[in-house]
C-alpha cells in the first residue's frame, strides 16, 4: 500500500515524457509545413498537410507563435464570413542550418544502428519488430482499467499516433486500412528496410497489444504507391485480446 503513490507518481511521469515525446515530433512538423508553405495557411490548410487533428494544430501553432517561431495574420477578405487565422514560419524560425546538422547526426545515428542490426542479428526484421511493439505499447497509452475499446475506436487511436509520429495517416479509399502519406524512416528504410519497416509494423502491432484489441492480422505495405505505404487491419473476434496473434 505504501509504494502505490510513488507508482502513480512514476506513471505521471511516464505519461508526461510520452505526450512530450509525441507533442515534440507533431510540433516540429508543423513547422516544417509552414516553412515548406509558399503562401500562409490556415489551421485547417496544416492539419490537412500533417495529418493531424485541427483542434491539435491549433494548440501546436499557437505554442509557435507565443515561442516566436511563427506569425499569425487575419485573413483579409470582402465576402461573407468570419475571416480565418492565417500562419507563416518567422524567418529564422528554428536555425534551418542547425536543424539540418542535427538532422542528419540523427540519420546517421539510425542508420548505424540499423546497420549494426543488420548485421549482428539473424533476423533483422523480426528483432526491429519486437522492439517497435514494445515502444508501440508505451506511446500508445494504456487505456482506463475496465475500459473497452472496438476494433474502430482502436483504428481511430492508431492513426492518430501515426500522424503524431509524422506518418500522415489517412483512411485507405479502398477500406480496411491507413494511407501513411509520409514516413519518418523513409531514409533509414531506404538503405535497411527490414529493420525500418520492421519497427514501423511492431510499433502498430504493440499500440493495438496495449489497447486490448484482438488483432489477427497487421500487415504493413511499403511504398505500395510512390512515396506512400499502407497499413491494413483484420480484427477477428476470437483472437486473444492481448493481441498476441497480430503477424505481418
Amino acid at each position: 500500500m505504501g509504494n502505490q503513490p510513488a507508482r502513480r507518481t512514476a506513471g505521471a511521469g511516464a505519461d508526461g515524457r510520452r505526450r512530450a515525446m509525441l507533442s515534440g515530433v507533431s510540433r516540429s512538423a508543423v513547422l516544417e509545413t509552414l516553412r515548406a508553405a509558399q503562401s500562409p495557411l490556415s489551421v485547417a490548410e496544416v492539419a490537412a498537410r500533417v495529418g493531424l487533428h485541427p483542434n491539435t494544430v491549433r494548440r501546436h501553432l499557437d505554442r509557435l507563435t507565443a515561442d516566436g517561431q511563427a506569425d499569425r495574420t487575419t485573413e483579409s477578405r470582402n465576402r461573407p464570413g468570419r475571416p480565418r487565422q492565417l500562419y507563416t514560419a518567422r524567418a529564422g524560425a528554428g536555425d534551418p542550418a542547425s536543424d539540418e546538422a542535427a538532422e542528419s547526426g540523427y540519420r546517421l545515428l539510425a542508420d548505424i544502428l540499423a546497420g549494426h542490426l543488420t548485421g549482428i542479428s539473424p533476423d533483422p526484421a523480426a528483432a526491429a519488430g519486437r522492439a517497435g511493439r514494445v515502444w508501440g505499447g508505451y506511446l500508445i497509452g494504456k487505456p482506463p482499467p475496465f475500459t473497452r475499446i472496438s476494433p474502430e475506436q482502436a483504428a481511430e487511436l492508431l492513426t492518430e499516433l501515426l500522424g503524431e509520429l509524422g506518418f500522415a495517416p489517412a483512411p485507405d479509399p479502398a477500406g480496411g486500412g491507413i494511407t501513411l502519406h509520409a514516413c519518418p524512416f523513409r531514409e533509414v528504410a531506404e538503405h535497411h528496410p527490414d529493420v525500418a519497416c520492421g519497427v514501423h509494423l511492431g510499433l502498430m502491432q504493440g499500440a493495438l497489444a496495449e489497447l486490448g484489441t484482438p488483432a489477427s492480422s497487421v500487415r504493413l505495405e511499403p511504398f505500395a504507391a510512390p512515396r506512400t505505404c499502407r497499413a491494413r487491419i483484420e480484427t477477428d473476434p476470437g483472437a486473444p485480446p492481448d493481441g498476441k496473434d497480430a503477424h505481418q
